[in-house]
């Protein structure tokens, strides 16, 4: 994916993720934490020793979506849903798991990402 995309995807994430990008100290109802909202798993795989540190933060966070859409093949939608609900659901799954809360972040995400593209640069 052409990094102007991945920023573009990046853009479009923070927008449709509540508190993603605006609170640096953020931790979701299920324990993500940081800008990125990256789970303490996630953290320890990706090396993260401050997840409240923004730069780290979204730096773990850039590698971590860039590695989900590598994985599944540059699919968007299924790297952000493995973002959202895990890779073992989008893999157990076959694709989007039937989650209310993946379902609506791939949707926004995908919605804004769309937008961004056709705005004029």
């Amino acid at each position: 994916m052409a990094s102007v995309c991945f920023y573009t995807l990046y853009f479009s994430w923070c927008d449709a993720e509540e508190g993603a990008g605006e609170v640096a100290d953020a931790v979701s109802h299920c324990g993500a934490q940081g800008l990125m909202q990256l789970m303490p798993e996630t953290q320890d795989e990706l090396g993260v020793t401050n997840a409240f540190d923004p730069d780290e933060n979204i730096a773990a966070g850039s590698r971590y979506l860039a590695m989900l859409i590598e994985r599944y093949s540059n699919d968007m939608n299924l790297a952000l849903a493995a973002y959202n609900a895990g890779m073992g659901n989008v893999d157990r799954y076959k694709g989007i798991p039937p989650f209310k809360e993946t379902e609506n972040f791939v949707r926004k995400v995908t919605r804004r990402y769309q937008q961004l593209l056709r705005q004029p640069h």
